[in-house]
């Protein structure tokens, strides 16, 4: 039997933030409905009554549609903080087409990527990733789902020689060499607790227990590194 394809999931959004932005401009459902349709998107007055109910949920296009009618920032609008591409991607108003666009990859790819959360791809199109939906560098590596990735490769930098490991961490947060090299290395020196032959380390001496990325985004925020954390 031939299966169906998915339903993309509902938008994130929110009724009563929908609801306080029409209030707050003073406009009826049916002014919102018509400024809509000035955008492209045609419905009734009942479609935006619903969604402030919580009835209904608007597609993507009605989303975006909406966000300009009421003159606000979609993300206002989902009631949450963008946590996925598609979050972020609709947070720009953007199509898929156009983030593939932006970013130069095929529209499969990018697709792929939004579907299952996962994007493999070189320093240079995860940097434009970054750029074409405005992600930091930590929400860059969340959405793409290498948290898990960074802290085992930030592990072997400090088990082991971050130079060898540089290249493979700059794919995941691409940042220039020199920057990126500087962090490794400090954070491979913190880590890297000195131990006599024969001798244990003193608890004291090793770091605090805690994920080797927390450290590493520390690092990389620090003062004069201009990296997008």
């Amino acid at each position: 039997m031939r299966r169906r394809p998915s339903s993309p999931p509902p938008v994130p959004f929110s009724p009563q933030a929908a609801r306080a932005h029409r209030a707050g401009l003073g406009l009826t459902p049916e002014q919102v409905a018509e400024a809509m349709a000035a955008h492209g998107v045609r419905l009734l007055p009942a479609h935006v009554a619903a969604w402030e109910a919580g009835e209904l949920r608007p597609s993507e296009e009605e989303f975006v549609a909406l966000s300009r009618a009421l003159w606000c920032p979609p993300a206002q609008l989902m009631g949450v903080r963008p946590a996925t591409l598609r979050d972020f991607r609709l947070s720009r108003e953007l199509t898929r087409e156009q983030a593939a666009r932006r970013i130069g990859v095929s529209v499969q790819t990018y697709a792929r990527a939004e579907d299952t959360g996962h994007w493999d791809a070189d320093e240079e199109q995860s940097l434009a990733l970054a750029h074409a939906l405005g992600l930091t560098l930590r929400a860059l590596v969340h959405v793409t789902g290498r948290q898990d990735e960074l802290e085992l490769l930030l592990r072997q930098v400090v088990d082991g020689r971050w130079q060898a490991r540089l290249r493979a961490v700059a794919r995941l947060v691409p940042v220039p060499d020199p920057v990126l090299g500087g962090v490794l290395a400090d954070l491979q020196d913190e880590y890297l607790v000195p131990a006599h032959w024969g001798s244990a380390v003193p608890d004291a001496a090793r770091p605090p227990a805690r994920p080797l990325a927390d450290r590493f985004w520390e690092l990389l925020s620090r003062p004069g590194t201009d990296v997008p954390v």
